[in-house]
């Protein structure tokens, strides 16, 4: 015989079973399987206190048709902010279109040209064609209000 101490082994005291469910939760999934139907036509039925899908005729989980009901109302915000800010560029991109266009109009006419609103000089087509100087709008509005505060004094 050996003179090597002896190693007890696990399965000696009895066999260890292991739950692959525990497994399958501590990985966060369910222990039940997931059925082939996608469960889109739930029916909800306050009478009875209870929630099934009228395809498959299963009943369905409160808390599946919980997250239904969530993804469902999250996308449906998701869109509507979507729509919201796409609406929001188009305002302002009209904006700028409204001006342009009230300019091609005053350029359009055969014997009047538009006049500068502070110096009342003629703004005609050749004068921006070859580009314009530009300045920031912040500097533009504070200036406009430091004149506008002078004149009121």
């Amino acid at each position: 015989m050996s003179d090597a101490p002896i190693e007890p082994q696990d399965w000696a005291f009895g066999v260890k079973v292991v739950q692959i469910e525990d497994i399958r939760v501590a990985r966060g999934l369910t222990r039940r399987p997931r059925s082939s139907c996608r469960h889109r036509k739930m029916v909800y039925d306050e009478k009875e206190r209870r929630v099934w899908c009228s395809d498959c005729e299963t009943e369905v989980e409160a808390f599946d048709a919980f997250t239904f009901l969530v993804e469902h109302y999250g996308a449906a915000v998701s869109r509507l902010n979507r729509r919201a800010e796409e609406l929001t560029q188009a305002e302002k991109f009209q904006l700028r279109s409204r001006a342009a266009k009230a300019m091609d109009d005053a350029w359009r006419s055969t014997t009047m040209t538009p006049l500068c609103p502070h110096c009342n000089n003629a703004l005609l087509p050749e004068d921006v064609v070859g580009g314009l100087a530009s300045m920031s709008k912040e500097i533009a509005r504070a200036e406009r209000k430091r004149k506008a505060s002078l004149k009121s004094k």
